[in-house]
Parts: C-alpha cells; sequence; structure tokens
C-alpha cells in the first residue's frame, strides 16, 4: 500500500513510480511479465481503472510492452539496431543472436507512380518490383517494409523466393550490386488498423515508421535502387545513435 502522505498525488502516479522504481532496481527484470491487473490491485489497494491507467502511461513511456493473450512485460535492451548501419532485417535479428523469418505479403511487378519515378529517378515506362513483408524474430513480428526496386536494373527479381531469401543478398549476390548508403526520416505514429494486426500489438501502441531511399552502385555509378518504408514494433526493439564529440 502506498503511504497515506502521498494521497493527494493520483494514485496511478504512485502506482507508476513504485513500479519504475522496482524495474530500476531489478525486481521487475527484463521480458519478464509484471503482475496481474488483480494482483496490483490487492497489494496496493487501489482500483482497476487506476492500474490500468498506470500500465498504458509505462507502456507509451517505453518501461513495459504488452503481448495480446498473454500479459505485460518489461521491455529491456536487447533487441536495438543502429540508425547509422546500413544492414537487411535479416542480419539484424541474426545480429541479435534470434531466428529470422518472413511472411511475404506480396511480391508483383507494377506500373511505376509519380511518387516513386522522382524518388528513384525512373522514367515513365519504366516498372517497379513491389515487395511487401512482415519480418519476424523467433516466430514474433517485428516489422513491417514495404520496398519499391527499379525492375530495369533488377531483371528476374519477382521470381526470387523472398520468404526464404534476403533482398540485400540477393541484390548483392545475384545482380553484383554494391549496396553504398541510405537517407531516411524516422517518426513516431500510432498503430492502426492492418499495421496493427500485421505487427500483432493493440490499437494506438506507438511505432517506430522509417521511409528511405537506399543507393548501391551499378555500372560504375551510384543510383537509388530502392524505396522503402518500415514500421517497427517499438516494445520489442529500441533504436540507438553512437555518438562523437568534435573538438
Amino acid at each position: 500500500m502506498f503511504d497515506e502522505r502521498y494521497f493527494k498525488v493520483p494514485k496511478y502516479y504512485m502506482l507508476k513510480k513504485e513500479l519504475v522504481k522496482k524495474i530500476d532496481n531489478d525486481e521487475l527484470v527484463d521480458n519478464v511479465m509484471i503482475p496481474s491487473e488483480r494482483e496490483l490491485c490487492d497489494t496496493y489497494n487501489v482500483s482497476r481503472i487506476t492500474v490500468r491507467r498506470a500500465i498504458d502511461e509505462l507502456v507509451n513511456e517505453g518501461y513495459l510492452y504488452k503481448i495480446q493473450g498473454k500479459g505485460t512485460f518489461v521491455k529491456g535492451d536487447n533487441l536495438k539496431q543502429d540508425l547509422f548501419s546500413i544492414t537487411s532485417c535479416t542480419k539484424d535479428i541474426c545480429n541479435l543472436g534470434m531466428n529470422p523469418s518472413r511472411r511475404v505479403l506480396s511480391a508483383e511487378v507494377i506500373e511505376s507512380f509519380p511518387k516513386r519515378r522522382r524518388e528513384l529517378e525512373l522514367d515513365l515506362s519504366d516498372q517497379l518490383f513491389c515487395l511487401d513483408r512482415v519480418y519476424l524474430a523467433d516466430g514474433e513480428s517485428i516489422n513491417r517494409t514495404i520496398a519499391y526496386l527499379p525492375l530495369k536494373y533488377f531483371p528476374g527479381l519477382d521470381t526470387h523466393n523472398f520468404q526464404e531469401e534476403s533482398l540485400y543478398d540477393v541484390l548483392e549476390q545475384n545482380y553484383q550490386v554494391k549496396i553504398t548508403r541510405a537517407t531516411r526520416t524516422i517518426e513516431a505514429v500510432l498503430a492502426k488498423g492492418e499495421i496493427a494486426d500485421l505487427l500483432e500489438v493493440e490499437e494506438g501502441m506507438p511505432i517506430i515508421l522509417f521511409r528511405g531511399i537506399t543507393y548501391g552502385i551499378i555500372g560504375n555509378k551510384e543510383v537509388p535502387i530502392e524505396s522503402f518504408k518500415s514500421s517497427y514494433r517499438t516494445d520489442k526493439f529500441k533504436f540507438y545513435i553512437n555518438q562523437i564529440k568534435n573538438d
């Protein structure tokens, strides 16, 4: 129970502070389920509404994450990616010591359209290969990525089985493309509708959305080879930046 002296402070806030304290002191450890709503109600003599508000705010603040049908867990640092690195999603998952897999939602040749032609510096007649996938780590959805690539650089790309193959591995090994750099924008958005279903998260959960252009060397010239959009679960994945102070 909470100290009566602090009851002028909202009870949900006091419960938040208590749970954060337990996380900081390793009483609640990474990726382990916290006590149930009923247990928290009984332990701290608060209502279920109070418990739910405290938990929802801690989820939004990055301390906890929910797995539908299982419970609420402490968010750890085990899944993280360097924002400056250019690696495939498959390699990212392997580097974390987890088993990668993919679910291809669609893989098809489509006509180009103005936005993609502008991004990829294409002509009106150029076609695109569109690849839409969900990546999984140890069987759990991690991100959904949609990629558009110029078919003129990669003839036959649509014949590959991207359920089994890594896109970047295919580009480098089968088409001898050297991937050089990528420009990316990053924003926080709320999971809604299809993306919430695909990532297996509750509607309204914050996710990280990347949009970007990948460049590579083709015929001794650097050209844009991919336009992509990736949506990452924030309860399972963190991003970090290594910063260096310049004198």
